[in-house]
């Protein structure tokens, strides 16, 4: 009977250090990231999408993670591996994650030795848009219609990004299941194709529409056919296509259009870091000013958040047997 009040004071103890325990851990999510550095990673050189669309989120998600500053670094080199690499290898703290392409899904999809990651694991915090690709040629191409691209004669010069990128890998798909008479010049990377194709150095490129929106605006170029989305202004590629092959690798680059601008983080943020880091990404994306100056800067936003985000990609990443099987052979050299 003696050892009665010992128990329970051992009892009140262990549950008061529970209490403040649990008290501690359901605070540390969002107190944590005050006074810290957070590195968002940007698998591109400056300029160009990823790049803008970093910079406005990383400004509202210190709003939203009060305390905080972030630092938006660039990492560019081999269509967005070295920067996802990066990313992935780093310390799972919740302080470092970034932005890369969907041509990295294609990239594990088809084995390549390159990457040193997992998709399906890494942890999830956001995309901030859905975004078509088009077909682009340039004024002074002569090219008019994707008959037109078809029935060339001459080869035509497309940009894209570095190998593996989503620029890349789409380009090249497309290129062989279509038999386009197209001479892929890879290594533009941010806003370089768009010079390139302004100097004449190339007079196409498969693309987000978003990007190139403006590019075709001012005059500079054309839109001849667009993968996905919901516009109507152009004609959707699958419309002047009858191969069942070439319609399976057109669904294929379709499927990618709604997880466009993704952003992640290794693989095993703590729960209550990454729960404060999705609660700021959705606030920052949905804030009327982050809104507004998406606006004025062309930038399509359609947010996806968390557990959504994740189911999407790791959708993408089932592909049946056939669909690998075709994406490997029209990536073969």
């Amino acid at each position: 009977m003696k050892l009665l009040p010992i128990r329970l004071a051992a009892f009140g103890a262990a549950a008061l250090i529970a209490l403040v325990t649990g008290a501690a851990s359901a605070q540390e999510g969002k107190e944590f990231f005050d006074g810290k550095t957070i590195n968002y990673i940007v698998a591109t050189a400056p300029g160009g999408g990823y790049d803008t669309n970093a910079r406005l989120v990383g400004q509202f998600l210190q709003k939203y993670l009060p305390g905080s500053t972030v630092i938006v670094q660039n990492m560019p080199g081999a269509g967005h591996l070295i920067g996802a690499n990066f990313v992935y290898a780093s310390e799972p703290d919740g302080l470092t994650f970034g932005t890369f392409n969907t041509g990295l899904i294609y990239g594990q999809l088809g084995g390549d030795p390159g990457i040193k990651f997992d998709l399906a694991k890494m942890s999830w915090i956001g995309k901030i848009a859905s975004d078509p690709r088009v077909i682009v040629v340039t004024k002074d191409s002569g090219i008019d219609s994707y008959e037109q691209l078809k029935n060339s004669k001459e080869p035509i010069k497309f940009a894209s990004a570095g190998v593996g990128s989503a620029s890349t890998v789409e380009t090249t798909m497309l290129v062989k299941a279509l038999g386009l008479p197209v001479e892929i010049i890879s290594g533009y990377n941010g806003s370089d194709d768009q010079l390139a194709m302004r100097r004449g150095e190339v007079q196409g490129i498969v693309a987000s529409r978003s990007s190139f929106q403006q590019f075709v605006d001012e005059g500079n170029g054309k839109i001849i056919a667009q993968i996905g989305g919901s516009e109507t202004d152009v004609p959707q590629l699958a419309s002047m296509v009858n191969d069942a092959e070439a319609q399976k690798v057109i669904s294929l680059v379709a499927s990618q259009s709604n997880i466009s601008r993704l952003t992640a983080g290794p693989a095993g943020i703590p729960e209550d870091r990454l729960k404060a880091l999705r609660d700021a990404y959705a606030a920052a994306t949905a804030d009327p000013e982050f809104l507004e100056k998406a606006k004025s800067l062309g930038l399509p936003i359609d947010p996806k958040v968390g557990d959504e985000v994740a189911t999407v990609v790791k959708a993408a990443l089932d592909q049946s047997p056939e669909i690998v099987t075709i994406l490997k052979e029209t990536l073969k050299d």
